[in-house]
């Protein structure tokens, strides 16, 4: 009889955290309609290519800044920029005499779940500005280009890009941490992407 009750409750528990996880997947795929994020892969781990790396972010941003300021359709203006934005990362290679070659694409990537300094985002599957510098076989450097909230340095700067980006409030709440259980709720998130990732090689 305990050992029935036992499996019983294990078979509840399943059964909500796959209930609390499909919920949690859909708040996750509504937020990653609204974000670009970038991704910025060094040539490899040396002191020199995370310098590097950070350099063309930097060169990056500036121009992905510029073709975004007032667009309509932020990815359709990333798409049309994707020459530019690599010309800017060519000439910023040439300018620290690096001659490394390097690729940018927009496109469907999965991430994990990262912190910055005043947001957190939970993993999932999210369109992706990717630049990859020379072997791409080092560390890479994550955040968001829409929003323009990679280098954000307070809540406030958050809250207004956010606004720009149209989420809602509990997205917001989300991403900031202030919703209930946040911790959890990204944990879920995480191990359900890689439990898709397992079963069917995402």
């Amino acid at each position: 009889m305990k050992r029935r009750w036992i499996s019983l409750t294990f078979a509840v528990l399943a059964v909500l955290m796959v209930v609390a996880g499909t919920v949690l997947q859909a708040q996750q795929q509504a937020l990653s309609k609204k974000l670009i994020r970038l991704h910025v892969v060094a040539n490899s781990d040396s002191g020199y290519d995370q310098s590097v790396k950070l350099q063309v972010r930097d060169a990056v941003l500036a121009r992905t800044n510029a073709l975004l300021l007032g667009a309509d359709d932020p990815k359709k203006a990333l798409e049309v920029g994707l020459g530019e934005i690599e010309e800017a990362a060519i000439a910023k290679l040439q300018s620290i005499g690096c001659d490394e070659p390097v690729r940018v694409q927009l496109g469907k990537e999965v991430f994990p779940t990262r912190e910055y300094d005043t947001f957190k985002l939970p993993a999932g599957v999210y369109e992706s500005l990717r630049v990859s510098i020379g072997e791409a076989e080092g560390h890479n450097w994550w955040c968001v280009v829409f929003p323009s909230i990679c280098l954000t340095a307070s809540m406030d700067e958050l809250e207004q890009a956010a606004e720009a980006a149209g989420l809602t409030d509990s997205e917001l709440l989300l991403i900031t941490g202030e919703s209930e259980g946040y911790v959890l709720k990204f944990k879920v998130l995480e191990l359900l992407q890689q439990l898709k990732a397992a079963i069917f090689g995402e």
